[in-house]
């Protein structure tokens, strides 16, 4: 299979081009990053993209499967306008364009509790996006919905305290559902979904994603 990536320069998208490049079923990668990734492999080709021209690189978007792992926090966008372009309109667009060009797998990456009616400002720009994806009527449609996820070497110090936190509730046998999963684990489940799954819509719980 051939395997567009977006969003691979995040920590998950970063773990995702390694997992398929590993993979013999996938034959080609090609990632579509603002800056080369640094990253050499026979497998692995770069389209050097402005993501606010996407119709620029249209002819590059051919292949057996998307995945879009794009996303920012509101913190880094610096507005919920700009992070909303980040979240929703370059992968919608993105979306729109494999979906002409004949691509027929999608596999977006999500979060727990995305949902186009929730009050959360965050949540419901996930749930929209994963709804005009499903407009499109890929011929199969995955969505990941995963909860606190584990970086490598992150900088974040609210991430390691919450993560502690939720490690030690799930010691205790306390919201297991919610334990952290790492971005490698998750990674090799994004890979492995587009290969196992029949055609359809699947939605993958953050709780289903551990035994998937």
């Amino acid at each position: 299979m051939k395997a567009l990536i977006i969003g691979a320069t995040g920590a998950t998208g970063k773990d995702l081009v390694n997992v398929l490049l590993q993979d013999p079923v996938y034959t080609e990668v090609i990632v579509f990053v603002r800056r080369p990734i640094g990253m050499t492999n026979p497998k692995l080709s770069e389209i050097l993209t402005d993501f606010d021209k996407l119709e620029e690189v249209a002819g590059s978007i051919q292949g057996d499967v998307w995945f879009s792992c794009l996303g920012t926090t509101l913190k880094d966008a610096g507005s919920k306008e700009k992070q909303w372009h980040i979240d929703y309109t370059v992968p919608a667009t993105f979306a729109e364009l494999a979906k002409k060009n004949g691509i027929p797998k999608a596999v977006l990456l999500s979060a727990y509790g995305a949902s186009p009616s929730s009050s959360v400002f965050y949540s419901k720009m996930k749930g929209e996006l994963e709804e005009k994806i499903a407009s499109l009527a890929f011929d199969q449609y995955i969505i990941f919905k995963p909860g606190m996820l584990l970086r490598k070497n992150t900088d974040r110090p609210s991430e390691r305290i919450t993560a502690n936190v939720l490690r030690f509730m799930n010691k205790l046998g306390i919201i297991r559902k919610f334990r952290p999963l790492s971005t490698s684990i998750l990674a090799e489940k994004l890979a492995k979904a587009p290969k196992v799954l029949p055609s359809g819509k699947h939605i993958i719980e953050l709780d289903k994603i551990f035994g998937f």
